[in-house]
């Protein structure tokens, strides 16, 4: 029988252990790939929790040398790399995200010294030090907790440090996400009014006028083509839309993208101030000219700038600004005058009609699955969500009707 090995101090040395001529410990090993690797102590106590980590890891085919190696950002882009199946503009978006906020700060961190508290402090040091909204953080989330589980499969990690994060951080007080406000009767009236009072912005009539009349995403709207509305039977078939941003390192800033689900495509009724929204922008262009412009095999865009050039979403949103500021000033000046209040409007954008007309829609309809149908939401929850925010004046109104019904006497 072979005579075990011993330290210095007569403890019995295990396979791999050896004692060095200063006193300390090694343990040597073979990983998963063959390699030779060795580990070091002060003394045996702290050399076996090193051990037991080692074979722990070895037995679950975690490969921990690599990990200390490769920082966050190497995780991320083996992972965005492989995401083959994203829409070229949602891949913009994710990189870009990541870009901004993660890659050089935390993004820098070797995966292995990663820890659950460590991403709960990053995220918390976006929403408190860098002001960022909870949208942003849960974007960011959305980039780190699947890169993090791609690493978990590939053994680099035991377990995903980003796995309930946010889901704790949602309980805290700086959770606060701003609800998107529509604006209420009163304030949609006067913007209109003012828009069509208004020579100067006779223009953007047309455009502002199908945004709130139908509830289209900017990008919905301005991707229309004149083969896409059915006159005849006052039908708007939504299947693409225009999107206004960098696609790749060649360049090109607008593209043409599908929707992302089935709801995104979806055929929607033209009121008649939608009907003649469209009737009056198609009798502009017929002297102005038509657009000529064609994107990405894509031509005859309802609306175009004096140009011939598509119209994009900043020159709308631009536009709805002005609007709103001349009105706000007039209005101001109004009130002075006539030594009353004065009834200002909020500044908002393109997106804010979308919500404007839904809000009306769910003030008129109790239907959900019509209202998320017209809408395009993926989700029914969403739709809920708006229909649950209804304006308290049009509550208040639905329960002033039932006064002579629920008591009868």
């Amino acid at each position: 029988m072979a005579q075990s090995r011993k330290d210095s101090r007569g403890y019995a040395l295990r396979t791999g252990e050896s004692q060095r001529a200063d006193g300390r410990y090694s343990y040597s090993y073979t990983d998963n790939n063959s390699k030779r690797h060795t580990v070091y102590g002060k003394d045996l106590v702290e050399l076996r929790k090193k051990e037991q980590k080692i074979r722990r890891d070895l037995e679950d085919g975690l490969d921990p040398q690599r990990a200390e190696r490769i920082t966050v950002n190497d995780v991320y882009d083996s992972y965005i790399k492989q995401k083959y199946d994203l829409k070229p503009t949602t891949r913009v978006n994710y990189i870009y995200t990541y870009d901004h906020f993660i890659r050089d700060t935390f993004g820098k961190r070797k995966l292995s010294k990663v820890r659950y508290t460590d991403v709960k402090e990053f995220y918390y040091s976006l929403i408190v030090e860098q002001g960022l909204s909870p949208a942003t953080v849960d974007n960011v989330h959305t980039q780190l907790h699947p890169a993090f589980t791609m690493a978990v499969r590939n053994g680099l990690i035991r377990t995903n440090p980003a796995s309930g994060v946010l889901g704790e951080i949602k309980k805290s007080h700086v959770w606060v996400k701003t609800k998107r406000k529509a604006l209420t009767v009163p304030e949609q009236k006067a913007f209109m009014n003012y828009l069509y009072a208004n020579h100067q912005y006779q223009g953007w009539k047309p455009i502002i006028t199908v945004l709130i009349g139908t509830g289209m995403r900017i990008g919905e709207c301005l991707g229309l083509r004149w083969q896409d509305l059915d006159f005849e039977n006052r039908i708007i078939d939504i299947n693409h839309n225009l999107v206004h941003r960098r696609v790749d390192e060649e360049g090109g800033t607008l593209h043409i993208n599908t929707p992302k689900t089935e709801a995104g495509c979806r055929k929607i009724p033209m009121i008649s101030e939608v009907y003649e929204a469209f009737l009056e922008e198609y009798q502009i262009q017929q002297i102005t000219g038509f657009c000529t412009q064609e994107i990405d095999g894509y031509s005859g865009f309802v609306f175009a700038s004096s140009g011939g050039t598509v119209t994009i979403p900043s020159e709308v949103n631009h536009a709805i600004h002005n609007i709103t500021a001349d009105y706000n000033k007039e209005e101001t000046a109004k009130a002075k005058k006539e030594k009353r209040e004065a009834f200002l409007l909020p500044d908002f954008s393109a997106h804010h009609l979308r919500h404007t007309f839904c809000t009306r829609l769910c003030e008129n309809e109790t239907n959900l699955k019509v209202i998320q149908t017209v809408m395009g939401h993926k989700d029914i929850q969403t739709t809920m969500d708006i229909y649950a925010d209804c304006t308290e004046e049009k509550k208040q109104e639905v329960i002033k009707k039932m006064e002579d019904k629920i008591f009868v006497i």
